[in-house]
């Protein structure tokens, strides 16, 4: 089941961000899911540069050049190798039980902290950062999402290389201007139409995207440009 997410913004903001939630009643259910606003402002620090030890953890929003061949994108999770299944079962399951601190395991199973979109600092306390990015103070909302990307269709990327992942939603590594109508349809369940222009205008998809490595690492789970 998917909900619907806002964000406002050009980047990510490698800030502490602190939302009041409101809530859309998913069709079929009488419970309500949240919504996300993020603020996000330029990195005027930013000079392109990118340090080979964050390399496998970084997850920039990707423009696809035009001629480039338009990724396969996959709903069945039989085809993951095993140690990625594994982890997105943990990670949904984490995420469903409505209690953040049942990420700590997974994070601590980890080989390293998976990247939030955040410096250093975040990996002094993962789950205390995460609850920044939730608009409610116990983290529920960011789990929800956690939950709505996961469920979305996966890519499987840079096969080969340092880099190899396989990331929720496809839209990170697809270009929005190619679409399809169903595929909108799945893109308007995680964001709004006024979203998606914002994104348009920036040429790639900037939300929520999350990133496991071919051996089951977790690699990121962030935002941005």
């Amino acid at each position: 089941m998917l909900g619907r997410w806002t964000i406002a913004g050009t980047a990510i903001a490698m800030l502490m961000i602190g939302t009041s939630p409101s809530h859309a009643l998913v069709a079929g259910e009488s419970k309500s899911v949240p919504t996300l606003s993020i603020t996000i402002p330029p990195d005027p620090e930013d000079d392109g540069a990118e340090d080979p030890a964050d390399a496998k953890k970084a997850a920039p929003a990707v423009k696809v050049a035009p001629d480039e061949p338009l990724p396969v994108i996959e709903y069945d999770v039989s085809k993951l190798p095993e140690p990625v299944k594994r982890l997105r079962e943990k990670l949904l399951e984490a995420a469903k039980t409505g209690d953040i601190n049942q990420l700590k395991p997974i994070i601590d199973a980890n080989k390293s902290p998976p990247n939030l979109g955040a410096d250093e600092d975040q990996d002094k306390d993962p789950i205390a950062f995460l609850k920044t990015l939730s608009g409610d103070p116990e983290g529920r909302e960011i789990l929800a999402i956690l939950s709505e990307i996961l469920d979305a269709g996966y890519v499987h990327v840079d096969i080969g290389t340092p880099q190899e992942a396989y990331i929720w939603p496809y839209f990170a590594r697809y270009p929005i201007d190619a679409l399809t109508p169903p595929q909108m349809v799945e893109l308007f369940r995680i964001l709004t139409s006024s979203d998606f222009d914002e994104m348009k205008s920036f040429g790639a998809y900037m939300f929520y995207r999350v990133g496991i490595a071919p051996d089951g690492t977790w690699t990121y789970f962030e935002a941005g440009d």
